[in-house]
């Protein structure tokens, strides 16, 4: 009997791929808003179907970038929590990584869109606070682990400071992406002033 050739999982796994690196390119290029359906359709080269067949709307390409980009950084950070650096050491290796995604093959340009569109859509809205819940989560246990090194006092706000080290990650890329400063040395050098006791 004749039937319909089964696609591999890794085909469609290639496929979805394709057409959410299609989407970033374009979503870089012309904005989330300005940017069609059609639009990414083409820059994927794909049919039509093709990619309807993997996302129903441009909000689910959104949504689907979304998580990838959050989750990847969340990634980076639980893996830092686990080398239970030092503080400071800490925070220098996740501005390594914010460097990074600042520059021309970085994320971070495609996150500060995505924000603003969280701010819109529900759906997209709750994708970025689960990750970035998920985020301030591990600066937490960071901070947490400042405080059992006696890298900050015993009585420490573990939740104010990791809420606050959370905050810095984000001012500090996107004071490099409108403005090109400050550098790392000397973020971390404030860093490192606040968080020195008196």
């Amino acid at each position: 009997m004749c039937g319909v050739p089964r696609v591999s999982a890794d085909h469609l796994t290639a496929r979805r791929e394709q057409i959410l690196v299609a989407a970033r390119a374009c979503f870089l290029r012309n904005g989330l808003h300005t940017t069609s359906m059609q639009d990414l359709i083409q820059e994927a080269g794909l049919s039509v179907g093709a990619v309807y067949r993997y996302f129903k709307s441009k909000n689910d390409i959104i949504s689907a970038i979304a998580e990838q980009v959050a989750g990847g950084l969340l990634v980076v950070l639980n893996e830092l929590v686990e080398k239970d650096l030092p503080l400071l050491d800490a925070m220098g290796q996740v501005l390594d990584v914010l460097d990074v995604q600042v520059g021309p093959d970085g994320n971070f340009p495609l996150a500060v869109q995505i924000w603003a569109e969280s701010t819109l859509d529900p759906a997209i809205g709750e994708i970025v606070r689960a990750r970035y819940t998920g985020m301030r989560g591990a600066f937490g246990r960071l901070t947490e682990g400042a405080v059992a090194r006696g890298e900050l006092p015993p009585d420490t706000d573990t939740t104010a400071v990791s809420t606050v080290l959370f905050g810095m990650m984000p001012g500090y890329a996107l004071q490099r992406m409108l403005v090109g400063f400050p550098d790392k040395e000397i973020y971390l050098a404030g860093i490192r002033a606040l968080l020195t006791p008196r």
